[in-house]
């Protein structure tokens, strides 16, 4: 009997591409030149597509792949995945949480130290030269001892909070309902942004929560406030956050993700005040090795009727 077909949309790193071509017949359509003719000889024999939280996988392909049975997420974002369609055709979704937490987190806290510090800013600033003939850069904010905000208190959000206890602030949040940890709660972000000076969104991209960083939760957090986005680009209004960054109404911000990846609105890089990365926050090797080893282990608990390790739906 031959390998089962997977259509692979997204890389993993090279342990995870070795583990999926040892045990199944993988078509890399994320750099193929032939996808039309593929799709049309092999969608019916696909039961199985590996993807990324970015890329997802439109509903348009999926109406090619007649035998699909599970979309494997090498991410913990699920948001490019239509699951009410999943949940009616009957196929799995799979992303890979936990193994990606300590990074992101890690990466929120940096992101926030460079925008308080302007670090980016400082870096372009001695990269160009002008620290010998502009002097030096102007006084930046304190990071640590202020009151610190989580939108969306789920994994990333409390590793986020763990760290945070360090800096000697206080610590709020925002979620869905209270949770039972010793941080001041916040039934709305709106709330959150009016009692905090740096304001992270850690919650997950979903109908309900898209743009809900706007103009009003912006002005709240206010000329002194921070804005650290390691979520998803799609929870900020972003010409609403251009505006603030502009105007003043906020004091800076640190990006590493944006709605429409990898398209990022011009007019933040002309901004002092922001610091940007693109999409790094669990870019680190150990992540990215451990997130394909969960993706091929569901994969495999699929095809051996096995209960998946981590699915979505």
């Amino acid at each position: 009997m031959g390998k089962e077909k997977v259509l692979q949309l997204a890389k993993l790193v090279p342990a995870g591409e070795a583990a999926l071509r040892d045990r199944y017949d993988v078509f890399p359509f994320y750099d193929a030149t032939d996808r039309e003719e593929w799709v049309n000889a092999h969608g019916s024999e696909v039961r199985a597509v590996v993807t990324s939280g970015h890329d997802g996988l439109s509903n348009d392909l999926a109406d090619r792949l007649p035998a699909l049975g599970i979309i494997a997420i090498s991410g913990v974002g699920y948001d490019r995945i239509d699951l009410d369609r999943a949940r009616r055709k009957g196929y799995r979704v799979t992303n890979t949480p936990d193994v990606l937490t300590d990074d992101v987190a890690d990466a929120g806290i940096g992101m926030m130290i460079m925008a308080m510090r302007n670090f980016q800013a400082a870096g372009q600033y001695l990269r160009d030269d002008r620290w010998r003939s502009g002097g030096d850069m102007p006084l930046a904010s304190k990071v640590s001892g202020k009151r610190y905000g989580i939108y969306g208190l789920g994994r990333i959000g409390e590793a986020i909070a763990v760290r945070l206890q360090g800096f000697g602030g206080s610590i709020s949040y925002s979620s869905r309902a209270p949770k039972a940890v010793p941080f001041q709660y916040y039934a709305t972000v709106l709330a959150l942004a009016e009692a905090s000076d740096v304001l992270f969104v850690a919650a997950a991209a979903l109908p309900e929560t898209r743009g809900v960083i706007n103009q009003t939760v912006l002005n709240a957090l206010g000329p002194r406030g921070f804005l650290v986005n390691m979520s998803r680009g799609s929870l900020v209004d972003e010409p609403a956050l251009v505006s603030a960054l502009r105007d003043g109404r906020i004091a800076g911000a640190g990006l590493d993700v944006f709605a429409a990846e990898p398209n990022v609105p011009h007019e933040l890089f002309g901004l002092p005040n922001v610091a940007l990365t693109p999409h790094l926050g669990s870019a680190t090797m150990a992540a990215r090795e451990a997130m394909a080893q969960v993706t091929v282990s569901n994969l495999n608990a699929f095809f051996a009727n096995r209960p998946l390790p981590t699915p979505v739906v």
